[in-house]
C-alpha cells in the first residue's frame, strides 16, 4: 500500500507533463498558422494593390503599354482596263466604270493668287510620268474656254453624272462673268483665274496655256480636252474616257497647208528657231496626255518667237500648237483633232447650228460619218465631240442624246 501512494504522485506527473506538451503543441500550430496566415494575407494584399495600381495606370495612360495601330483607308483600286472602241458598237458595249471616291482636291476652289508665269513654272515642275505608290484612278481634265455662262451644262450634267473621280472640269471664262453657279453643278467652283481672250491673239493661246497649267496641278489628270460653251459630248461618258484614256497618242490637228491660209501664214523672221519645214496649221481644240501638256506649258523657246512674229492673218490659235508639237513630239501625235466642225461653207468661223438643225440623222453622221485611224486600226468613229450648238439646241440634244448618255 506505501508503495502505491508513492507510484501516485508519479503517475499524476507524468500525465500533468504530458497534458502541458500536448496544449504547449497545439499552442505552437496555431501562432505558426496565424503567422503564416498574417503574412499570406499581407502579399496577397499587396499583390492585389499592385495589379489594381497597374490596371489604373494601363486605363488611364494607354501609350505607356504600346503606340495604337494607325487605321488608314487603302487607297481606291484603278478601274478595270476597258475595251478600245473601234466601232460603232463601242458606244453601248463598254462596261461601266467602276465606282470611285472623288479626290478631296476636286472640291475645292481652284482660284488662286498665282500670276501666269508662277503658275506656268509651278506646272512645268510636275513630273511628266507619275509615279504612284498606289493604284490611282487616271482622270480626264475637261478645260472649258468660254465667255461667260455654258448654255448647254444640263446636257453636260447628265454626261458626267454617275462617273464622279474619273473626271476633273476646269473653266475659263471672262474676268467680268460673275454669275454664280448651283452648288450642286458639276461647274461649281471649277473656275480658274482668268483673264480677257482675243480671238486670233496671244491671249487665247494664254488662255489655253493656264488651262492647262491649272489641270496638271492634279496628278491624277492624264489627259486634257479643249472644248468650248458650243461644244456638246457626241458620245456617253464611258465611251469618251475610254477613247481618250486606252490612245497612246494624242489628238491635235496639225498639217502642212501649202495655200496662203497656211504657209502663206509664215513670218521668215521666225528663222532659224522655226523653218518653213516645220511650220503646221490645225484647229486649236486639242486633246493631249500629260508628257504634251507639260511641253505646251514649259515653252519658253517658241512662244515668244510666235507671241512676236505672227499677227494677223497669222493667228496663233491656229499654228502655235500645231507647230511646236510638229517639232517637239511628232510620233506622239494622231494629226487628227477629235472635235467635229463644219466647214463646208466658207469664211473665217464653222457653221453654227440651231434647233432645226439637231436631228437623229445628222448626230449619227456627225458620230459615224467619217473613216480614220484608232489604234492603228480603221475606224468610223473619229470625233468625240462637236461644235458649234446655240442654246436653243438644248431640247432636242437632251432628248436624243439621253437614252445614250445613260449607260
Amino acid at each position: 500500500m506505501g508503495n502505491e501512494h508513492q507510484q501516485l504522485p508519479m503517475v499524476s506527473l507524468f500525465l500533468n507533463s504530458k497534458l502541458v506538451l500536448r496544449y504547449g503543441f497545439h499552442l505552437l500550430s496555431f501562432v505558426i498558422g496565424l503567422s503564416l496566415g498574417i503574412t499570406v494575407g499581407f502579399y496577397v494584399k499587396s499583390s492585389l494593390f499592385s495589379l489594381q495600381d497597374d490596371t489604373i495606370s494601363f486605363i488611364t495612360h494607354p501609350s505607356a503599354a504600346a503606340p495604337p495601330l494607325l487605321v488608314t483607308q487603302p487607297p481606291t483600286p484603278a478601274p478595270s482596263p476597258l475595251p478600245q472602241p473601234s466601232s460603232a458598237s463601242a458606244s453601248t458595249s463598254l462596261s461601266p466604270l467602276p465606282n470611285v471616291t472623288l479626290a478631296s482636291q476636286d472640291k475645292l476652289t481652284l482660284m488662286h493668287s498665282m500670276d501666269d508665269n508662277e503658275l506656268f513654272w509651278q506646272a512645268s515642275m510636275v513630273s511628266r510620268v507619275q509615279q504612284f505608290p498606289y493604284k490611282h484612278v487616271p482622270k480626264v481634265a475637261f478645260m472649258f474656254l468660254v465667255k461667260g455662262p455654258i448654255p448647254l451644262a444640263p446636257l453636260w450634267e447628265l454626261f458626267f453624272k454617275g462617273h464622279e473621280g474619273f473626271y476633273s472640269i476646269y473653266v475659263h471664262p471672262h474676268p467680268s462673268y460673275n454669275a454664280s453657279v448651283p452648288e450642286d453643278s458639276v461647274f461649281h467652283g471649277r473656275r480658274i483665274p482668268s483673264k480677257a481672250v482675243e480671238w486670233g491673239r496671244a491671249t487665247m493661246i494664254d488662255a489655253e496655256r493656264r488651262l492647262l497649267a491649272n489641270a496638271l496641278m492634279d496628278s491624277s489628270n492624264e489627259r486634257f480636252v479643249l472644248l468650248s460653251e458650243t461644244c456638246i459630248p457626241l458620245f456617253n461618258f464611258t465611251t469618251t474616257y475610254s477613247y481618250m484614256i486606252n490612245s497612246n497618242q494624242s489628238f491635235i490637228a496639225s498639217y502642212d497647208d501649202p495655200r496662203k491660209v497656211g504657209r502663206g501664214r509664215y513670218n521668215p523672221q521666225m528663222s532659224p528657231a522655226i523653218n518653213i519645214s516645220q511650220w503646221r496649221k490645225g484647229s486649236q481644240w486639242f486633246e493631249v496626255d500629260r508628257e504634251l501638256a507639260v511641253d505646251i506649258v514649259s515653252d519658253n523657246k517658241y512662244y515668244p518667237i510666235f507671241k512676236e512674229h505672227c499677227h494677223a492673218p497669222c493667228y496663233m490659235d491656229e499654228h502655235y500648237i500645231p507647230t511646236l508639237i510638229n517639232i517637239l513630239a511628232p510620233e506622239k501625235n494622231s494629226y487628227r483633232t477629235i472635235t467635229w466642225v463644219d466647214w463646208s461653207k466658207s469664211g473665217p468661223h464653222p457653221e453654227r447650228f440651231i434647233r432645226q438643225d439637231v436631228t437623229l440623222n445628222f448626230l449619227n453622221q456627225t458620230r459615224f460619218g467619217t473613216n480614220c485611224t484608232y489604234g492603228g486600226n480603221p475606224s468610223s468613229m473619229c470625233f468625240l465631240f462637236a461644235r458649234k450648238f446655240v442654246s436653243n439646241t438644248l431640247q432636242p440634244l437632251l432628248l436624243l442624246l439621253s437614252p445614250d448618255f445613260s449607260h
